[in-house]
């Protein structure tokens, strides 16, 4: 990159002005993690829009590290976000609007220039595919009162939920550090999730409608839409991705649940692919496409630094729900008479992507664009591309 572009992108983009950071403590802003040198002042070149800024303090040998605080930003054009080290706290904390302003000036006037490390543009493609529909809005709306997520503030949160053998190892793992949060601290309120019932329960109806309703999610998905989200889909999605980069990168369990519930009621719905939700399916499996790709790479750099953003295989064991869920789905899509064509498309991506990263198997019979059918089958469905003319004849499997 010439002098003069970056000059230019220096003084566009937004810059992370973080002060009195101790040496190797981890910071980390969407998929990059830095780890703290002497000279290190912040990170300048940040695209304008959502970010993810996380860090982790370590022991002075930088070899054990405490649990990961993290807070969503919605950074404007050429905005100086600054946080200054509080030592006791161990923390990145706000200041008073006027010293705000006057180090934006002096981050402007480019006075810590040489001591920011700039944000690495060849990873921004993987960052918007993880955070595409999170907006300003999702993030009033979902973050914490003062914005910071991490697992200690979680213990009582999630003490009394129910947890499968993978959560309870996740939530062992997440807790087992030598840092503790201080006995007298006082309780904190955790994000602003979306409440999203695990069992339907309604008084006044027939057994078998109760049953139905929760065999299928559809009902409920579009009674949350209207009721939560204000009939958008895209809100939905937006939530998804805040509480799964909470996760990854904020190595929060409260995220997890959350991520997991959401995941459980769209894969739970089965009229609604096919029928009133297409559009939204297509852009759920797509999501979830990416989040898994990007977490189930293997990037040995980052889990050396101490704060492992990727997942691990073995929580998604051939048992998980997960695992479930998705064979489930992909046998709906094979029982269907009639699917959207770019459904089908990202289904069949995810499901080579957790075969070939999982090595999960999904027993079908043979292949129409990667999900199984026989090829003389008459009830194999028939591929339709939705935003075609209606004029036009559908494919035929």
């Amino acid at each position: 990159m010439d002098q003069e572009k970056a000059l230019e992108l220096v003084k566009s983009g937004a810059t992370l002005l973080l002060l009195d950071v101790p040496q190797y403590t981890l910071i980390g802003i969407d998929t990059l993690v830095f780890s703290v040198g002497p000279a290190f002042k912040g990170i300048k070149m940040i695209p304008p829009g959502v970010h993810f800024v996380f860090y982790s303090s370590s022991t002075r040998d930088g070899k054990e590290f405490s649990p990961i605080i993290g807070f969503f930003i919605d950074a404007g054009h050429s905005q100086v976000v600054f946080r200054m080290w509080n030592q006791q706290e161990e923390r990145l904390l706000k200041v008073s609007e006027e010293e705000e302003e006057r180090y934006s000036q002096a981050v402007r006037n480019l006075e810590f220039d040489k001591h920011l490390g700039p944000y690495d543009l060849s990873h921004y493609a993987d960052w918007k595919r993880l955070s595409n529909y999170i907006t300003k809005s999702t993030i009033e709306r979902l973050e914490p009162i003062g914005g910071e997520i991490t697992v200690t503030y979680e213990s009582g949160m999630v003490k009394n939920t129910h947890k499968s053998a993978m959560e309870r190892a996740l939530d062992e793992h997440l807790r087992n550090s030598k840092f503790s949060t201080p006995a007298e601290e006082p309780p904190k309120r955790g994000c602003y999730y979306t409440p999203i019932p695990r069992i339907i329960k309604r008084k006044g109806i027939e057994s078998e409608q109760l049953t139905s309703l929760n065999l299928d999610k559809t009902e409920l998905l579009e009674t949350l839409l209207v009721k939560d989200y204000g009939g958008s889909e895209e809100s939905v999605l937006g939530e998804l991705q805040f509480a799964f980069i909470a996760f990854l990168m904020g190595q929060s369990l409260e995220a997890f649940m959350q991520w997991k519930s959401l995941v459980s009621l769209l894969f739970g719905c089965t009229e609604a692919p096919f029928h009133t939700r297409s559009q939204l399916f297509t852009k759920f499996i797509k999501v979830i496409y990416y989040q898994l790709k990007y977490g189930l790479q293997k990037d040995p750099s980052v889990a050396e630094a101490g704060a492992s953003a990727l997942l691990d295989d073995s929580w998604f064991s051939s048992d998980s729900f997960l695992h479930h869920l998705c064979k489930d789905f992909f046998s709906l899509l094979q029982d269907a008479s009639v699917v959207d064509g770019d459904l089908l498309l990202w289904t069949r991506k995810l499901q080579e992507l957790l075969e070939n990263s999982l090595g999960w198997e999904f027993q079908q019979k043979s292949a129409v664009d990667g999900i199984y059918f026989e090829e003389d089958d008459e009830y194999a469905p028939v591929v339709e591309m939705l935003d075609e003319p209606s004029g036009s004849k559908p494919t035929t499997a």
